[in-house]
């Protein structure tokens, strides 16, 4: 169990610094004009576990925290994850009985 525990904390870790990554990326294409990332590959990275680099980004970098779309599905994937996780938990530890 534990081992899956630090696989899973690994996949989130680098997740989330290549979600910072490409938002950074967007960052400075976007105040020099050129071509951008698409919004649904930044959504992508935060599906697969890149939520808090994304996080990190829009709070330290001040990126895309105007644009109400993209904060809506921001949020959406979060609460997916914490759903997520709240059902595992709720499978682990609370057995049904009968």
């Amino acid at each position: 169990m534990r081992i899956i525990l630090w696989a899973i904390f690994l996949l989130y870790a680098a997740a989330s610094l290549v979600a910072f990554g490409a938002m950074a990326l967007d960052k400075h294409a976007a105040m020099r004009g050129r071509r951008r990332i698409r919004e649904s590959t930044l959504h992508q990275l935060e599906l697969m576990g890149g939520w808090p680099g994304s996080l990190a980004a829009q709070r330290w970098l001040r990126h895309k925290t105007a644009d109400r779309r993209y904060r809506f599905v921001f949020r959406l994937i979060v609460a997916l994850h914490a759903l997520f996780w709240l059902s595992l938990a709720a499978i682990i530890f609370w057995p049904v009985r009968g």
